[in-house]
């Protein structure tokens, strides 16, 4: 039996009933606040970062929190994204990127050997979505220590998908229509910070300066 099986019998046994009247209006319908993309780490709890209850965030996760450009190919990500926009009329959309993700580091290995994921075609290919970060960091990044290379493509990278974003018509429309706010986050697990991009800066704040908090 998988160790967390019976976690689900606690909440079943304790957690449930002790909250249901809320889990009862939760049956009724969703309204979420955000559409969070992150990464599938598993190190990465939401609900714990950002202390929300469930039904208040629309959580999207996949290899290195990527937005794929849309296309005329239906995918996972662009459906998702598509009713969060445009059926859930979420008022703000997440893309957040964290420390020591493994999908990064495969990135700039690639970047590096073209031939470091000839076993993994799948994973090689899903990269290529961050293939304009990578190679961004490796032109500013020349010089600097491997630790700040990388905080660069992390950096990098959560632009990158934002600008994917934008090429999504649900997000596009709300956003020229002003319904809706892009914000991109990186989460440092080792010390628990966030940092915002501030887009008229161009850098990476702390969130309680991004957000005056």
């Amino acid at each position: 039996m998988p160790r967390f099986a019976p976690g689900v019998l606690k909440f079943q046994r304790d957690v449930f009933p002790a909250r249901k009247d809320f889990f009862e209006k939760l049956s009724q319908g969703q309204s979420p606040e955000a559409l969070f993309i992150t990464c599938s780490d598993s190190r990465i709890e939401t609900g714990m970062m950002t202390q929300t209850d469930p039904g208040e965030l629309f959580i999207c996760r996949n290899a290195g929190n990527i937005v794929p450009p849309h296309t005329n190919q239906t995918g996972g990500m662009t459906a998702s994204i598509e009713f969060a926009s445009a059926v859930l009329e979420v008022p703000h959309i997440i893309v957040c990127g964290h420390t020591e993700c493994g999908a990064m580091k495969s990135a700039m290995q690639l970047h590096d050997d073209s031939s470091s994921l000839d076993t993994l075609p799948h994973v090689r290919e899903w990269l290529g979505y961050s293939r304009a970060a990578v190679d961004i960091a490796d032109a500013l990044g020349n010089g600097k220590s491997d630790k700040d290379r990388m905080r660069l493509l992390l950096e990098q990278n959560v632009v990158l998908q934002l600008q994917h974003l934008r090429t999504h018509p649900t997000v596009a429309l709300r956003l020229a229509q002003g319904e809706l706010e892009l914000h991109g986050w990186v989460y440092d697990i080792a010390t628990g910070m966030v940092d915002v991009y501030d887009e008229a800066q161009n850098r990476f704040v702390p969130i309680d300066e991004r957000y005056s908090l």
